[in-house]
């Protein structure tokens, strides 16, 4: 561990590193993991339980006068007003480890007055530790990373999620993903967005876009990113995106071209905009 990070990061790795011990051994006997539907298609397990536990229990006796807001558990445990708040996913990806496809995460942000100030994104299966301080950059193994160079979506390789929820709205999504695909390299949907955001940061790839996400869900990765060089906001560019449910990430170039492509499908698009995506045909891209 280096020991020039700040101490509130420190305990925030110890607290990833231990949640992954716990998902990783769990991964070794996956069908003896009790899993319950929360809603169609949106699943937690006894394991996103227990690192959630395990990383409230690592952060509170370091810091008990802090709030926590995470996924299972919501904002029950920790201090109610206070202007430090953990905001944790403990499990990003529970789709994939029920299957046991091993791309899935740990995520964890400290918000101070409602700005992330420190991110922790662990990949358990591939030991892979993504850390950032406002100010002090982004780093993957304790080493510095950067978003990649490539300036041209034509050359870009984008990662994205699927709505997977009843009352989603597909239609949008299929139109959406049309226009993406025919203007880039490729579209991945690995389904872990806070893996896809550290993706992004580290270069792997040149964008990420997505709806229907939490703050859990995009609070650490939407940091790595902004400190590896990148941008982060809402489909019309707007910087203001962790409660609004739309995250667009990408090379600064790069999402500058996504804004241009994804900004009508926005909740926050004119009334123009949106009309003009509901009169077009599904496959209007050029």
């Amino acid at each position: 561990m280096t020991t020039n990070q700040h101490p509130m990061l420190n305990v925030a790795v110890k607290a990833a590193r231990t949640a992954g011990s716990i998902i990783n051994r769990a991964a070794l006997d996956i069908e003896s993991v009790r899993i319950s539907q929360k809603k169609a298609n949106d699943f937690v397990t006894e394991v996103d339980h227990a690192a959630e536990r395990i990383i409230i229990d690592t952060l509170l006796s370091a810091y008990p006068g802090h709030g926590i807001w995470a996924e299972e558990s919501g904002r029950t445990m920790g201090a109610k007003d206070s202007d430090f708040v953990w905001i944790i996913d403990p499990l990003d990806g529970t789709t994939n480890f029920i299957h046991g496809l091993p791309v899935y995460c740990v995520s964890i942000a400290l918000a101070v007055k409602g700005k992330i100030e420190h991110a922790v994104v662990y990949d358990p299966t591939r030991n892979d530790l993504f850390t950032a301080t406002r100010g002090r950059g982004a780093f993957l193994n304790e080493r510095r990373i950067r978003v990649s160079r490539r300036t041209q979506l034509k050359e870009s390789l984008i990662s994205t999620g699927f709505p997977f929820r009843p009352g989603d709205d597909f239609n949008r999504y299929l139109a959406m993903m049309g226009e993406v695909m025919q203007r880039t390299a490729g579209l991945r949907r690995p389904g872990a967005a806070a893996l896809d955001l550290a993706y992004v940061a580290a270069g792997y790839t040149e964008g990420f876009f997505e709806t229907g996400l939490q703050p859990w869900d995009v609070a650490a990765g939407s940091l790595l990113v902004s400190e590896a060089g990148g941008l982060v906001g809402n489909f019309t560019g707007e910087p203001d995106f962790l409660e609004q449910h739309e995250c667009l990430a990408g090379t600064p170039k790069v999402y500058g071209q996504l804004v241009g492509v994804l900004g009508k499908y926005s909740k926050f698009a004119s009334a123009g905009e949106k009309a003009a995506v509901r009169q077009a045909p599904a496959a209007s891209a050029e």
